[in-house]
C-alpha cells in the first residue's frame, strides 16, 4: 500500500469558507468545519461536538471537494504543439501512409511511459484533482496501450495516493494520410479485439486495488477507429464488469463525416443502434452534433445521448484551442444532458478549464445568464461523481470519501474576494491549491507532494518531450525537418548566427 499514512483519529479542518453538501446540493458555510476519520467524512457544519486528535485551521481559504477529471492527461501533451501548427495531418498528428506501411514504432520506452504517468499524476494532484480517468495519445504507439504500462500507472497512483480509474486504450483501426494527402482509415480488427481482451483481463485483475483507490474502466479509442464488433463486445464487457466505458466521439468533422459514410448514421445514432449507450458511457467531447453550426445533417444526437443516461465529458480548454466549442454548456444542461468535466491537456488546470468553458458558453449564447460559476463547479464535482455512479465523491458530506482540497483565498494575485466560488472562477487557478487530501491521506501539504521532486521531474519531462519532437519527421507527411513542422512565434536568433 502507499507509504502515505492517514492521521490517527478524527481530524478537524476549518477555514473561512467550506463547501458543504446537503439535499443533493452544495452550500457555502462561513467559518465552517470538516471532520474526517480514516477514509470518510464524518461531519460538516459548525461546532463539532466530538473529540478530535488534530485541528488544522487554513485561515482565509476555501475547503472543498476534490475535482473529478473524466479525461485526465496522463501523457506529455503533444496537442499543445498544434496550437499554432496546423493542419494536423501536415504536422505529425496523423500517420503518413509510408510510416504506417513500414511498421510504426514505439516512440516511448517502457521507463518513459512509467515516468510520464507518475509525472502527470503529480500535476493532477497539484491542480486539486482527486479522481482521474487517464487519457494519452496513441499517435506515438505501435497500436494500443499495454498491460505493463498500466500496471505501472496503478503503482504510481497508489504511491502518490491519487484515486484513479485505469484501463489500457485499444482500437481496431487508425487514420493515416495517403500519398495524395487525403486522410483514410486502416483497420486490423483482430488486433483490436485482442486489445479488448487484454483490457478486460486488466479490469478483472486491478479492480479495487490499493483499498479501492484503483478502479478500472474500458477505454476504446476514438469512435471512427472502432469496428461494429469491437463496439458490441466493448458494450457487453462494460455491462459484465460494471465499469465505465469512455468513448471519444462527436469531437471532429472528420470523425462525424466518417461515421456517417461508413455506417449511414451519426456517431450517437450508430452507438444507439449497437446498444452501446447507457449510464456507464462517458463521451468526450460532444462538440459536433446535429443541430449545431458544425453539422449540416439533421438528427437528434443530443436527445439520444440524454435519453441513454450517458455523460458528455466537457473539455472546453483543449477544444477551444482548436477552434471548437459545444453550443452550449448552458443549453446542454437545460436539455437535461448529464455533463462532467475533463482537462485532456496540459496544464491539467481544472479551474482554468471551467473558466474557459463558462466564458465560451456565455459568448455562444450571447448572454451572461448562459452559465454561472456554480454550474461549472457542480460539473467538475457532482457531475463527475454522477458519471461514475459514485455518490461518495464530489461532495463534502458525512459518509462521503475524504477527498478534500484547500484553495488559498489569501493569494495576492486573486485580488478582492467576493464569493469564494466566483473569485475562483474570475482569478483563480490550479496554482492556488495548497493542500489536497485523498481517501483521508494528505497527498499534498503546503504545495509539497511527498515523493516528488518537481524541479527534477520537470527537467526530465522536458528532455523526454524534446526527444519525442526530434522523432517527428519520420512520422510526419512528407518527412520535413522539425523546423518546418513546428514554427516559432518569432524568428529565432542564436549567438552562432
Amino acid at each position: 500500500m502507499t507509504h502515505l499514512v492517514r492521521p490517527a483519529g478524527p481530524t478537524l479542518l476549518t477555514a473561512r469558507w467550506v463547501v458543504g453538501h446537503e439535499g443533493g446540493k452544495h452550500r457555502l458555510l462561513r467559518d465552517g468545519q470538516v471532520v474526517f476519520e480514516r477514509d470518510r467524512i464524518v461531519f460538516v457544519g459548525f461546532d463539532y461536538p466530538g473529540e478530535v486528535r488534530k485541528r488544522i485551521d487554513y485561515g482565509n481559504a476555501l475547503i472543498g471537494p476534490g475535482f473529478v477529471d473524466l479525461d485526465a492527461l496522463s501523457d506529455l501533451d503533444t496537442t499543445i504543439l498544434g496550437l499554432d501548427n496546423q493542419p494536423a495531418w501536415k504536422k505529425g498528428r496523423v500517420w503518413p501512409e509510408d510510416y504506417m506501411r513500414g511498421g510504426p514504432v514505439e516512440m516511448y520506452t517502457p521507463e518513459e511511459l512509467a515516468f510520464q504517468k507518475r509525472y502527470a499524476f503529480g500535476l493532477l494532484i497539484r491542480n486539486g484533482i482527486t479522481t482521474a480517468l487517464p487519457i494519452a495519445s496513441l499517435f506515438y504507439r505501435v497500436w494500443g496501450e499495454t498491460w505493463d504500462e498500466f500496471a505501472s500507472a496503478a503503482e504510481a497512483a497508489e504511491q502518490l495516493g491519487l484515486r484513479v480509474y485505469l484501463g489500457p486504450a485499444y482500437r481496431t483501426g487508425n487514420s493515416y494520410v495517403r500519398a495524395d494527402g487525403a486522410i483514410d482509415l486502416h483497420f486490423d480488427e483482430a488486433r483490436g479485439l485482442q486489445g479488448l481482451e487484454e483490457a478486460v483481463r486488466f479490469c478483472k485483475a486491478f479492480e479495487g486495488r490499493a483499498e479501492g483507490l484503483v478502479r478500472t474502466m474500458l477505454a476504446p479509442d476514438r469512435i471512427e477507429t472502432c469496428t461494429p464488433e469491437l463496439m458490441r463486445r466493448t458494450a457487453a464487457a462494460g455491462r459484465d464488469l460494471d465499469v465505465p466505458v469512455r468513448q471519444h466521439s462527436c469531437q471532429s468533422k472528420f470523425e462525424y463525416d466518417t461515421v456517417v459514410r461508413l455506417h449511414g448514421m451519426s456517431p450517437p445514432e450508430w452507438m444507439q443502434s449497437l446498444g452501446y449507450l447507457n449510464e456507464r458511457t462517458l463521451l468526450p467531447h460532444g462538440t459536433f452534433v446535429s443541430g449545431s453550426s458544425r453539422v449540416d445533417r439533421p438528427g437528434h444526437d443530443l436527445d439520444i445521448i440524454r435519453d441513454s443516461g450517458a455523460t458528455i465529458v466537457h473539455c472546453p480548454l483543449v477544444s477551444s484551442r482548436h477552434g471548437n466549442v459545444i453550443e452550449s454548456f448552458g443549453r446542454y444542461r437545460r436539455r437535461g444532458i448529464k455533463i462532467g468535466m475533463g482537462t485532456d491537456t496540459a496544464p491539467p488546470d481544472m479551474v482554468l478549464n471551467m473558466q474557459v468553458g463558462m466564458i465560451l458558453s456565455r459568448v455562444v449564447d450571447g448572454s451572461a445568464d448562459s452559465a454561472r460559476c456554480e454550474d461549472y463547479y457542480d460539473a467538475a464535482t457532482l457531475g463527475g461523481a454522477a458519471a461514475l455512479r459514485r455518490d461518495d465523491l464530489g461532495r463534502l458530506a458525512p459518509g462521503a470519501k475524504a477527498d478534500i482540497t484547500v484553495f488559498d483565498l489569501s493569494a495576492p494575485d486573486l485580488g478582492q474576494v467576493i464569493d469564494p466560488i466566483q473569485t475562483m472562477m474570475i482569478a483563480g487557478g490550479g496554482r492556488h491549491f495548497t493542500t489536497v487530501i485523498v481517501d483521508g491521506r494528505f497527498v499534498m501539504e503546503n504545495g509539497v507532494i511527498p515523493g516528488i521532486d518537481p524541479k527534477a521531474d520537470t527537467a526530465r519531462a522536458q528532455a523526454q518531450f524534446d526527444r519525442l519532437i526530434a522523432q517527428y519527421p519520420r512520422r510526419t507527411f512528407g518527412h520535413p525537418p522539425v523546423a518546418e513542422i513546428f514554427s516559432a512565434a518569432y524568428p529565432v536568433v542564436s549567438r552562432a548566427s
